[in-house]
């Protein structure tokens, strides 16, 4: 952290620094321009532009329906805002699905957005598209345990993975892979605290934990979840404000004042010199009898040529 300036924006190495130096690290989502600003301001080293988009800004069912345009957009206005932090692009479901898609939609968000790396989710299974990223030169960040794009073919249902010997070695085997491909850190999400914590001892790279306890490196999560924003807020996650209320009563509290004529106040308006308002009043057909002409001077259209001799 030392080593880069407040002007200088963080890279994959300022990550891995913070983790060597035992720095617990904060990554939270962001999808707009002005929440980007505000978390860059407070000192959030990295933001992801997650797929969780398409539930919690873009009202899709599940994260499978957002498109490579539809976070390519919000990552660009991420970038613009957050002039600091990390910015980790998503890859939205089915774009890394064979190497070659991989590197051109990863090359979007860098090239496109500008973001300084990409997520993806799976462990051995992705390794080989992780391994490809990277040696062209993509920062990537792995993602394992519930990983909400196989939502479909994991039952359907968020469920915490890894809580049997099977399944808890399969994610063990997992977290290798993603940084043997050479991933710079990866994402647990819905594991067993005390699998989380193994997994993180086990790795030279930082665990990023969402519902994973807290012997991860570091933690995420969803902006809307700590904002308190939405009907429905995750076990895991724990809101630091209450936005739903707050912005529900300064609408209804906006609408109270349009309607009963005390908004705006002078405090909101602009005003004009009353004798410039009376001129153009004065000059106006609603100021002037029915059937009056104008009061404007004709005698500086005399001579003027018909349409015929121009």
């Amino acid at each position: 952290m030392s080593a880069t300036t407040p002007e200088s924006r963080l890279a994959v190495v300022d990550i891995s620094r913070m983790h060597a130096d035992g720095v617990r690290i904060p990554m939270l989502t962001a999808y707009d321009f002005p929440t980007a600003r505000i978390l860059d301001a407070a000192g959030i080293p990295m933001l992801l532009v997650g797929d969780s988009l398409g539930e919690v800004y873009l009202g899709y069912e599940s994260t499978v329906r957002v498109s490579m345009d539809e976070m390519l957009h919000h990552a660009k206005a991420v970038v613009r805002g957050a002039k600091r932090a990390l910015v980790i692009g998503d890859m939205p479901f089915l774009t890394y699905a064979t190497p070659e898609d991989a590197l051109v939609n990863a090359g979007r968000f860098m090239r496109e957005a500008g973001t300084g790396a990409v997520k993806i989710e799976g462990g051995v299974r992705s390794g080989r598209i992780i391994e490809t990223l990277v040696k062209a030169g993509i920062p990537v960040m792995g993602h394992i345990g519930w990983t909400p794009q196989a939502k479909y073919g994991m039952g359907g249902k968020t469920r915490v993975q890894g809580k049997d010997r099977e399944r808890a070695r399969a994610l063990l085997a997992d977290a290798l892979a993603v940084q043997e491909a050479g991933a710079f850190a990866v994402v647990l999400e819905l594991v067993p605290a005390q699998l989380a914590a193994a997994i993180t001892e086990r790795l030279r790279i930082p665990t990023i934990g969402i519902g994973a306890g807290a012997g991860c490196s570091g933690q995420v999560q969803v902006i809307t979840d700590l904002l308190g924003i939405g009907t429905f807020i995750p076990r895991h996650a724990k809101p630091f404000a209450h936005l739903e209320e707050t912005i529900r009563d300064a609408a209804t509290a906006y609408a109270s004042e349009v309607q009963d004529g005390t908004f705006p106040g002078e405090g909101q308006a602009s005003s004009m010199e009353a004798s410039v308002l009376a001129d153009v009043l004065g000059a106006g057909a609603m100021d002037r009898p029915a059937g009056t002409l104008s009061p404007v001077d004709v005698s500086e259209f005399v001579n003027i040529p018909l349409d015929e001799d121009l």
